[in-house]
């Protein structure tokens, strides 16, 4: 399946180190969330990535910093010394995808559009999901005379990310754990299935091991 491609994109120097590491990422089994690069510690290149699944460990940030780190020394889009940091979108995540505004359909966020749309060119509201290529959001500040529901064309989105409420904890904590629970019982399934394979490849000669009965 081709990889989702992302509805916002960096510019100058973000531009360049996202043209680098995005098909390393993919190769990796990760995606890229977002490139920013700021004068932080004098400069830094903050990477934002995440598992197609939408999770992010400590682990898989240093996956992914492994994996990066050569081909940005070879290509060297950033010109002088950075420091480089890899990191999860957090739970305020930023929404850089189709799948993103379907998957988080029904929480707040928030919606800044390149061009003025139905009159104003940012919109804050509960996410309704996508209708062919526009988010739909339901404004909490509409007036009564205003239609509450909007769409907003994908390809004019130039930032969006969801806003950090007691919902959104919740239900980022009910999916981080259903995930540790997949990866538990897909781990568990992994080893029973090599260790079955392992009694055949090397199965017991008769009566090895095996005390004789008085």
């Amino acid at each position: 399946m081709a990889e989702e491609p992302r509805l916002i994109e960096e510019h100058g120097i973000a531009a360049g180190v996202a043209r680098i590491v995005e098909p390393v990422l993919v190769d990796l089994g990760y995606r890229l969330v977002r490139v920013k690069v700021s004068a932080v510690n004098g400069c830094t290149v903050q990477i934002m990535a995440e598992k197609p699944d939408g999770s992010m460990s400590v682990d898989d940030c240093e996956v992914v910093s492994r994996g990066i780190s050569p081909a940005l020394d070879l290509d060297d889009p950033v010109g002088k010394a950075y420091y480089l940091e890899i990191s999860s979108p957090g739970i305020d995540r930023p929404l850089v995808r189709r799948g993103d505004f379907e998957r988080w359909a029904g929480y707040e966020a928030k919606v800044d559009m390149k061009i003025v749309t139905e009159g104003r060119k940012r919109f804050r509201g509960m996410l309704r999901g996508v209708e062919g290529n526009a988010a739909v959001i339901e404004r909490l500040d509409a007036r009564p005379d205003e239609e509450a529901q909007v769409l907003l064309p994908l390809v004019d989105v130039s930032d969006a990310r969801l806003v950090l409420t007691d919902d959104l904890i919740r239900e980022s904590l009910r999916r981080g754990k259903a995930l540790l629970k997949q990866d538990t019982e897909e781990a568990t399934e992994n080893e029973e299935a090599e260790a079955t394979t392992a009694e055949v490849e090397n199965p017991k000669p008769p009566g090895k091991n095996r005390k004789a009965k008085p």
